[in-house]
């Protein structure tokens, strides 16, 4: 990373990074930074950054991947990027990018990400931490055993056929209600009801479904993980009312998506967006950001199976609080878990926003990035439409996890963080931290841990992230969201 220079800060000039891309501050904004446009670009990039969070952002080739974004066809406002941003497949993780409907607008599904609708749900119990500490270990330890995760593993809820599965991925977490795994509140707490609309089952491949049939209701691995946690501190004491939230509670943090199903999905209709851009005029200077006319045949087609994979993502975090709740019923004496919010972290969607003035249907992409409803929106529970759309930051593995909520006027589209943001590559992590040595630091600080995988361990090591506290105090300062509560971690299961 280039020396920063003072002198060009203070006079909002240009700053170099790695990839040639010149940052400039924007003036009379907080931790907002501008790409200009250049080349093909047809928008600007706007970066939020923190002056701490800023080198790291640069440190990859996230910042070129901004760039490319804000050449796709239709893209209207800025290609946005977040301040956990960092190098995916295309877009950034960490990206946003809006294209009109109405005037040529794709939708990519590298802006959506291979792991359709992975997102997070938190929920929360009537026990203190204090309370659940003499049971805690046999809490972690019985979920240890309930939680399928890994490759390729089985799930808590078996579908028996095609035509199961074709039902869960048209219903998503009302399938997992009619099948006894949970309430009729909890689909008031999940964004879109727990059923994103648009579904069609026909355009998932063969592949996708075999991938999925036997998944439902695992965490997966990866940066996936089912943490119980207690709330240490609230800075916004109305919202946590609303959201359930006091000192001291346990809470429980499920994240993970669509498993094998969602990334077949995405292989899928990234081959076919490739054969087709020609077709429509469309060259772009990296192909993983293939897309098509949102209402194109092929872009039909990617919008049907992302919402079937996106029910999908609903569904199976519906399954893992059932058995997040059988676990507690008999270890504590008590499943009464209520869910405070279920939202994805990677999506695209069709939203009415102000462009110029006018009200335009725009396809809203998502790459780990959470939208954040500000208050009053008509999309928000009853409940919760005094303080706004809860959102769900989880830190890396041993550091706190955040809530915030939305905020009018908000940014990007109404979108926030989702995350702490890598730093490094999993290799990277792993020549750094063996699995077991981290396993001998969260236990000494207090955090129990249940991995099947010690690799898997080393993968996630804090030392990858970068600092979720800093990550969501940017997003506060630039006016995408505003903190709610701290959850500290009291113990983690992984696969």
């Amino acid at each position: 990373m280039p020396r920063v220079d003072r002198r060009l800060k203070a006079a909002g000039g240009a700053r170099p990074v790695p990839t040639t891309v010149a940052l400039r501050e924007i003036p009379g904004m907080v931790d907002r930074w501008r790409i200009d446009p250049i080349g093909a670009m047809r928008v600007p990039g706007i970066v939020f950054a923190s002056d701490r969070l800023l080198p790291q952002v640069a440190e990859d080739e996230a910042l070129q991947q901004v760039v490319n974004v804000a050449a796709l066809p239709g893209i209207v406002e800025a290609s946005y990027a977040m301040p956990d941003v960092h190098w995916g497949y295309g877009f950034p993780i960490g990206g946003v990018a809006a294209t009109d409907v109405a005037s040529g607008g794709v939708v990519s599904p590298g802006g959506v990400g291979f792991d359709i609708s992975c997102g997070v749900r938190l929920l929360v119990s009537p026990l203190l931490s204090d309370e659940l500490a003499p049971r805690l270990e046999d809490v972690m330890d019985a979920l240890d055993v309930a939680i399928p995760r890994g490759l390729g593993r089985g799930g808590v809820w078996h579908l028996d056929d095609d035509r199961h599965l074709d039902v869960v991925l048209r219903e998503g977490a009302r399938a997992a209600l009619a099948a006894g795994l949970g309430t009729e509140r909890d689909l008031a707490r999940c964004e879109d009801d727990g059923n994103p609309s648009g579904s069609d089952p026909s355009q998932v491949s063969e592949r996708a479904r075999e991938r999925g049939l036997g998944q439902m209701g695992s965490l997966g691995s990866g940066n996936h993980f089912l943490e119980v946690q207690a709330v240490d501190q609230i800075y916004d004491a109305e919202a946590a009312r609303a959201f359930g939230l006091s000192l001291s509670q346990v809470c429980v943090m499920i994240h993970c998506g669509s498993r094998g199903l969602g990334h077949q999905i995405c292989s899928d209709h990234v081959r076919v967006m490739l054969g087709a851009m020609p077709r429509y005029g469309i060259a772009l200077v990296d192909p993983q950001l293939a897309c098509a006319p949102v209402d194109s045949p092929e872009g039909r087609a990617y919008r049907g199976a992302m919402a079937a994979a996106a029910n999908y993502g609903r569904a199976n975090r519906q399954a893992l609080s059932a058995a997040v709740r059988r676990v507690f019923q008999a270890a504590v004496g008590t499943g009464d878990l209520a869910l405070v919010y279920d939202v994805s972290h990677n999506l695209a969607k069709l939203e009415y926003h102000q462009v110029e003035g006018q009200a335009r249907l725009l396809c809203v992409h998502r790459k780990g990035a959470t939208r954040a409803l500000p208050p009053d929106h008509p999309d928000l529970p009853e409940d919760l439409r005094a303080v706004g759309q809860p959102v769900l930051v989880p830190g890396s593995m041993g550091t706190s996890s955040h809530v915030l909520a939305g905020v009018d006027p908000g940014g990007a589209f109404s979108s926030t963080c989702h995350g702490a943001g890598r730093t490094m590559s999993r290799h990277a992590a792993t020549r750094l931290v063996h699995g077991d040595e981290l396993r001998r630091q969260l236990e000494a600080a207090g955090i129990a841990v249940r991995a099947r995988s010690i690799r898997g361990l080393s993968e996630e090591a804090p030392i990858a992230y970068k600092d979720v506290d800093e990550v969501v105090a940017t997003c506060e300062h630039a006016g995408l969201a505003r903190r709610v509560a701290r959850l500290r971690p009291l113990g983690v299961v992984k696969g």
